[in-house]
């Protein structure tokens, strides 16, 4: 065959593949979704999940079938979400607990979080508060980490368990400060706020929404926030890093789908994202609940699970700290 045939079937085979990639594109989806959240309804992944879920809902055209899966510290689901066909009608809302933390903790996972998926966007941070009872006289953190290191140990930090983000926070801020604190871990975040409550512990890291209330009636006094800038919703707040530079404990959610998902699916779900997070209702509906809504590109996101990765097992190593 002449060579200028070869290079016309090659051009139309060339626009065809095109064409059905565009109505691929345009097309998705044609059928329900499933969001996996890896985590029981309530607390802050469910209503995020939830609000994204809806706002594609209203995009797409389509049901957005939310499906918990909880489990394992997160990582049941997270495990579900990379085993799932890579089609793009199984997303997941991973979590920095489930893609991050439990991997540095060397717990052993049924997935890789790096090689198993395929980062979307990150769409929220989910910063936690030094919050302590009011009867601890330090009003902000170099004042708690003042009376630490007067009373070495005697300063009680629950967290909901050894080995999450709250527990992490703590470690890194005793490796930054050189106080030193009484880790007391327990199963779940219920009983530790109690506790707290009740002047058995006297700090924690907590989330910003579930410990408002307690603020707000006085019974529990916010002294700092792990997220490297103040936030909006609370500006009398300061950060950690303004007096300790670089810390950072903000724990953060985002979708992925297993590896090989489509192309056009990531693009077309990343885009609804930031469309999202820049409406007004939207944005003020996540800070209402804790969250610091935000948009990065699926490539951003990738980089944010190695480099977390990374900083938080030399957190876990220096510490000499094993999950249970």
């Amino acid at each position: 065959m002449h060579a200028r045939s070869w290079m016309t079937i090659a051009a139309a085979t060339a626009m065809l593949l095109t064409g059905m990639a565009h109505a691929a594109e345009t097309a998705y989806p044609t059928r329900p979704v499933r969001i996996i959240v890896p985590y029981p309804p309530g607390g802050t992944t469910d209503p995020t999940a939830r609000a994204f879920g809806t706002w594609f809902s209203d995009k797409f055209g389509t049901t957005m079938v939310i499906d918990n899966r909880p489990g394992a510290g997160s990582t049941l689901g997270h495990g579900i979400a990379a085993k799932a066909t890579p089609d793009g009608y199984t997303l997941v809302l991973g979590t920095s607990g489930g893609l991050v933390v439990s991997a540095a903790f060397g717990t052993k996972l049924s997935y890789d979080p790096v090689r198993d998926f395929t980062p979307i966007g990150i769409g929220v941070y989910v910063p936690f508060l030094i919050v302590v009872h009011p009867s601890v006289p330090a009003k902000n953190v170099k004042e708690l980490i003042d009376l630490a290191k007067a009373q070495p140990g005697k300063i009680n930090f629950a967290s909901p368990g050894t080995g999450t983000p709250n527990h992490l926070g703590i470690e890194l801020l005793t490796s930054l400060s050189g106080a030193k604190f009484t880790h007391v871990p327990y199963k779940g975040g219920g009983a530790a706020t109690v506790d707290l409550l009740a002047g058995r512990v006297q700090a924690i890291f907590g989330g910003a929404a579930p410990w408002q209330p307690h603020m707000a009636t006085g019974k529990a006094r916010a002294i700092a926030i792990g997220h490297p800038q103040r936030l909006p919703q609370l500006p009398d707040i300061p950060a950690i890093a303004e007096t300790y530079p670089g810390f950072n404990n903000t724990t953060w959610y985002g979708f992925l789908g297993p590896k090989g998902i489509p192309a056009y699916v990531v693009k077309k779900v990343n885009a609804e994202m930031k469309r999202a997070v820049e409406d007004a209702a939207f944005t003020k509906h996540l800070e209402s609940i804790g969250m610091v809504p935000t948009s990065t590109t699926p490539r951003e996101m990738g980089d944010m699970i190695r480099t977390e990765l990374a900083r938080w097992t030399k957190v876990v190593r220096n510490a000499g700290i094993q999950a249970n």
